[in-house]
């Protein structure tokens, strides 16, 4: 057991803010002075889009620190094809000690029965103030039964009053405008549906003026819009001091004006947070308050979940929940994961590379924003290969057309360089490499590698409608077509093996029996200025 427990860095600026109008920042070190009676200090350790990333969930467990502990939601993921994963993401939220969480789209991806059961399960509250659902009994008996229907609505707050060091803290929920959109199963939902952006806001502010008519001056938005949206929280909104966001899966690192800091139209600092997706970061946002709960200094320190150790104990309660993992191999070396989503991602690559050596295929392909892992260094087991793609996508190969191929990768760097976000992402590829020019957001250069290493140019311009790969992918990059194209329909396939990716990784590893080295990089090229 390791004790050794990295600190937050606490050189990041501390922004503080003299007067409303007057603003300084700071980049030296906190000076630790006495605080003025009338001064109010705590801290709010953060979590957002961790997406059951369990083993992140273990290392985050050994250093989220906080007064007050939120996340702004997408904890969970997956159907009721992942109950061990959901059991453990309950179990991560009550030994944190969150104490409210925005309802996000991830936590309806199981029936409204079984997300009722995960929500009265966790300790804290589950907030939204604008899904709503109409009354069962207005509903057919048998879709009640059939789709595993219930009054969700009723186990969910709109918001809720902690009370941190004595002062009362008045927290609000809110979840994103597409829910319906990102859902595993939608069928479940289709009795649900979310208010408007603006009968979202006006509800909020109703619940803001509520909690200062109570003499409650510091309130916080746990959101799950997403930062455009909460953006214009910000700017909307009068009497919120934080929000705490997700959905989008922006890093919000310290505190910068026009980024995560804004005004309100009386002057008030708004500071928005958002630490990244998949558990990779976590977040403390340390708050002066003065007498009137305006907030005075601010500093916000993201911390990386890689550099933490899980501990033991939760190891084994995780344990009860998951199962215990089965020892796979060794990682020697591996890279950071990468930031964004359109940086070239070795450890997806390496994936790329299994699923083609395991199936014997020509092109192996993995979309970036469905990695939710990476490869440690040390000692590897199922449960982190298993994190690196937690939901259920069964490994397909079917015979890929030139032209299907092309199309999706044009259509994914278009798409990914057009999103603040940038989703869907770039394609980590085993037997392809291309190149994209990142101003103009578009595939400039694609080749095939053949299994002797040779370089075969596609005509990107005008391919081939006949010609074709075998290729290798998960069911959903290769017919789903949620956030790529198509590349081939169910009924081309000539292969569909009953496995996820994890399970060729895991049978690659045991297999090869020696260290492995992470350092599949090469495979996209970017053009600069200079090319």
């Amino acid at each position: 057991m390791n004790f050794n427990i990295p600190k937050f860095n606490i050189n990041k600026p501390i922004v503080t803010f003299k007067s409303n109008q007057n603003k300084t920042f700071n980049n030296q070190p906190p000076k630790y002075q006495p605080i003025p009676n009338d001064s109010f200090e705590m801290s709010i350790g953060y979590v957002n889009d961790i997406h059951g990333q369990t083993n992140n969930m273990m290392r985050i467990l050994t250093g989220i620190k906080g007064d007050l502990r939120l996340s702004a939601g997408d904890n969970d993921i997956g159907d009721e094809k992942n109950q061990g994963v959901r059991k453990a993401t309950t179990t991560f939220l009550n030994i944190a000690g969150i104490k409210a969480s925005a309802l996000g789209n991830h936590e309806l991806d199981t029936s409204q029965k079984d997300c009722i059961d995960a929500i009265d399960k966790f300790d804290g509250d589950f907030l939204s103030i604008n899904y709503k659902k109409e009354p069962l009994e207005t509903q057919d008996p048998d879709d009640i039964e059939k789709l595993g229907r219930a009054d969700l609505d009723k186990h969910l707050k709109k918001s809720t009053i902690v009370e941190v060091k004595g002062e009362k803290i008045g927290l609000i929920g809110a979840s994103p405008m597409d829910m319906f959109e990102r859902l595993t199963h939608p069928n479940y939902y289709t009795d649900s549906y979310m208010d408007s952006l603006d009968e979202t806001f006006a509800e909020i502010q109703e619940e803001i003026d509520k909690f200062r008519a109570q003499g409650i001056n510091k309130i916080v938005l746990v959101s799950h819009l997403g930062n455009k949206r909460d953006k214009l929280a910000a700017k909307n909104l009068e009497g919120v001091d934080v929000i705490v966001g997700g959905h989008s899966h922006e890093l919000l690192e310290d505190i910068k004006e026009g980024e995560n800091l804004f005004y309100s139209k009386s002057g008030e600092p708004i500071i928005m947070t958002q630490a990244g997706r998949d558990g990779n970061y976590f977040g403390l946002l340390n708050l002066t308050f003065d007498k009137n709960g305006i907030i005075t200094k601010a500093q916000n320190n993201i911390a990386e979940t890689r550099f933490f150790y899980k501990n033991m104990i939760n190891q084994h309660l995780f344990e009860q929940c998951l199962g215990k993992p089965e020892v796979v191999g060794y990682i020697k070396s591996a890279p950071p994961p990468p930031k964004t989503l359109i940086e070239e991602n070795p450890h997806a690559n390496f994936v790329a590379d299994v699923m083609r050596e395991e199936t014997d295929s020509e092109i192996g392909i993995w979309q970036h924003g469905g990695v939710r892992s990476f490869f440690h260094e040390g000692i590897l087991n199922s449960s982190e290969v298993k994190d690196m793609a937690p939901f259920l996508d069964y490994v397909v190969v079917a015979n890929v057309t030139e032209k299907a191929l092309v199309d999706m990768f044009k259509n994914a760097i278009e798409c990914s360089y057009l999103s603040s976000a940038k989703k869907p992402g770039l394609l980590a590829v085993s037997g392809l490499n291309y190149t994209v020019d990142p101003k103009k957001g578009k595939l400039t250069e694609m080749n095939f590698i053949d299994k002797n290493g040779r370089e075969i140019e596609l005509d990107i311009d005008n391919p081939s409608e006949t010609k074709t790969y075998k290729v290798v992918a998960d069911e959903f990059l290769m017919s789903a077509g949620a956030d790529y194209k198509v590349l081939a329909t169910e009924e081309q396939y000539i292969a569909h093996l009953p496995f996820d990716k994890d399970f060729l990784v895991c049978q690659y590893l045991k297999k090869h029996n020696k260290p492995i080295v992470i350092n599949h990089y090469g495979r996209i090229e970017f053009e600069s200025d200079d090319d």
